[in-house]
């Protein structure tokens, strides 16, 4: 892994806060929508460890994370 990418994965962001409405919807900060190009329709994973919290992935993040361990198995 280069420099680069080390660096990135470090990197933290505070977009702000969503509320859980009525129906478990949220409303994802409009600067985490656009760094992370996230469009209308496009599926999310949600992942949470314990009572620590839970962790929203980009479907499509999570295929090519899990496509290139087979690759390499």
């Amino acid at each position: 892994m280069n420099n680069m990418n080390m660096h990135e994965r470090k990197e933290r962001h505070f977009y702000g806060a969503a509320v859980v409405g009525e129906r478990g919807q949220i409303v994802i900060p409009k600067e985490a929508r656009e760094h992370f190009a996230l469009k209308p329709g496009d599926k999310l994973v949600v992942m949470g460890r314990g009572d620590q919290g839970i962790v929203l992935l980009k479907a499509d993040r999570l295929r090519e994370f899990a496509e290139k361990i087979l690759r390499s198995v």
